[in-house]
């Protein structure tokens, strides 16, 4: 990265889950900065599919968090949802319930996975990761 972490505009964080506590795991998870040479996040946090698609549709999101166990609509179904139908749709991250889940995540196109219960570490691995490579790309 041409800048340094503390200068650049923070990036945009978008959790979609039903369930108020996994979305709140997850922004604890990742805390501001989920890697010291990224630059701080921002979340954006949607209880329902409706609010996490107008969002999505907005733009401006760097990386999209779904919970693969929400309801109505999994994250699974929803990640294939906006690769399908956003153009340059930024990486999604879905969280799963079981490991076994994750051939399903490679049907949703998610760019990472991590299963329930949140470790903060494998998240903020998996959010650093996925993030490096956007804020790369992004010119």
């Amino acid at each position: 990265m041409s800048t340094s972490a503390t200068t650049s505009k923070p990036l945009s964080v978008l959790v979609y889950s039903h369930d108020r506590n996994a979305r709140e795991r997850v922004l604890t998870g990742l805390g501001r900065r989920p890697s010291p040479e990224l630059p701080s996040v921002t979340y954006i946090e949607c209880a329902t599919p409706a609010a996490a698609i107008s969002a999505m549709d907005a733009g401006g999101i760097d990386l999209a968090i779904f919970d693969g166990e929400a309801a109505p609509i999994g994250g699974m179904g929803l990640c294939r949802q906006v690769k399908d139908e956003i153009f340059e749709c930024p990486p999604v991250l879905v969280l799963i319930g079981r490991p076994q889940d994750a051939w399903l995540a490679t049907w949703s196109r998610a760019d990472g996975v991590v299963p329930h219960p949140i470790d903060a570490v494998v998240l903020a691995d998996c959010v650093a990761a996925l993030l490096r490579r956007r804020v790369v790309a992004t010119p």
